[in-house]
């Protein structure tokens, strides 16, 4: 493994992850987060595919049953990118409205996409096989580096849902979006090793339309509120001029 190598691993890995990116920064134009942390939040997502590395290998010694493995190394990836996002949250506290949970959890997710598509890119680029490096860049793209954004938003969606509330409604809605996340990378990493090459398409498809879903789920986000301050302004007298 040359050095070259390794820069062609890590500029492939993660320029599409960055387009992503900007692509979804834009729903938070209204209040864009600040560079510097969005910039650490991708570098700790990036970060975290060690730490899930490790978790996998620990797994595999225990797990026999692929099914049951691919679970298993799906959840300690949704984890990982979790902690990544908590560590945000505890030291910036830039987590100030709702949309944010969203966006700072598709940011350390498209970071751990970048990192995990170079390691995947390290091989073929290795031996001159610039034609396997292309196809396996083009399915990640539109297969991994999104269920890797999905899965993660729609913990930041579930989230956002009750940033107004209490702690327990915090854990709870977590927990729910944690478990959802799990069952849509389990469901993407077994219909991948278990499908036909002629059903690739159809893989990607249901993935596109979570990509729709998702953009839903960033506009219902946006709408909502503290609920006390909407009372607070509904009791607020009208003053006739």
């Amino acid at each position: 493994m040359t050095w070259t190598t390794l820069s062609y691993a890590l500029l492939a890995g993660i320029l599409p992850s960055l387009l992503w990116l900007m692509f979804w920064l834009r729903e938070d134009n209204l209040h864009p987060e600040p560079r510097l942390v969005i910039a650490i939040t991708f570098l700790l997502g990036m970060l975290a595919v060690a730490m899930a590395v490790y978790g996998e290998g620990i797994a595999s010694v225990f797990i026999s049953d692929p099914s049951h493995k691919y679970i298993a190394w799906a959840a300690i990836e949704e984890i990982s990118k979790a902690l990544a996002v908590i560590l945000v949250g505890i030291f910036s506290r830039q987590i100030d409205e709702p949309i944010d949970y969203m966006l700072y959890f598709l940011t350390a997710a498209l970071g751990f996409a970048a990192a995990e598509n170079a390691l995947f890119l390290m091989h073929p680029l290795s031996i001159g096989d610039t034609a396997g490096s292309v196809a396996i860049g083009d399915f990640r793209f539109i297969g991994a580096t999104l269920v890797h954004t999905i899965s993660s938003a729609l913990i930041g969606f579930c989230l956002g849902l009750v940033y107004y509330r209490g702690a327990l409604a915090k854990i709870g809605m977590a927990t729910i979006g944690l478990a959802g996340a799990v069952a849509i990378h389990s469901a993407f990493n077994l219909s991948v090793v278990s499908a036909a090459p002629s059903e690739t398409l159809q893989i990607f498809a249901w993935i596109w339309g979570a990509v729709v879903v998702m953009m839903i789920f960033f506009e219902e986000i946006k709408g909502v509120h503290n609920p006390l301050s909407t009372k607070g302004a509904a009791k607020t007298p009208t003053v006739v001029q």
